[in-house]
């Protein structure tokens, strides 16, 4: 089983925003797949399905993005689910808008969500899809992250999101270097 969690910050004021991009990834994948209805537990909404032959649990923690790893232990302790199963999707500044990146482990960037999680969760070796929102031409990164895509940038996030999940599915049935190699282009 994996725990697949989406990044974002709780609320309709922050939907639409970047940091979000996990939470929209995640409302795909459950949709998509037939996921029961989220439940709430674990300081977030939680739902549990089949992505294609692979049983996961799809949680989108309710805490805010920098403390997820509140939400992320106690989920990872009740569904019995070892940090290399977990999967994290979230936002990345360092990459250019629109691009999917896989890993397994590596640092925090200075993402404060991942830091969370690193620090709750027995350390970095889980598994990240990063999805690029690029760094701001001018202005603070804290309200670049915070602030909702562009009108150009919503027309292409539903390819993108598209892609994002093909490489999610990708890395569970496959594994994470296999998907590495087809989706890290």
């Amino acid at each position: 089983m994996f725990l697949v969690v989406g990044l974002g910050n709780p609320g309709s004021k922050y939907a639409g925003n970047r940091h979000n991009v996990g939470f929209m990834l995640l409302d795909r994948l459950v949709e998509r797949h037939g996921f029961p209805p989220w439940r709430e537990k674990f300081k977030g909404h939680f739902a549990r399905g089949n992505l294609g032959r692979a049983e996961a649990v799809c949680l989108k923690p309710a805490t805010f993005m920098n403390v997820s790893g509140e939400s992320v232990q106690p989920a990872m302790n009740f569904f019995r689910v070892a940090l290399d199963q977990v999967v994290v999707v979230h936002d990345e500044l360092d990459l250019a808008f629109g691009t999917i990146r896989l890993k397994q482990g590596g640092g925090t960037a200075g993402h404060n969500g991942l830091k969370s999680i690193v620090g709750r969760c027995g350390g970095p070796n889980f598994i990240r899809l990063r999805i690029g929102i690029g760094r701001p031409q001018s202005g603070a990164v804290h309200g670049h992250v915070l602030s909702d895509f562009s009108v150009q940038e919503r027309a292409e996030l539903d390819d993108v999101l598209q892609r994002a999940s093909t490489a999610l599915e990708d890395a569970l049935l496959q594994g994470v270097a296999a998907a590495m190699n087809t989706h890290n282009r």
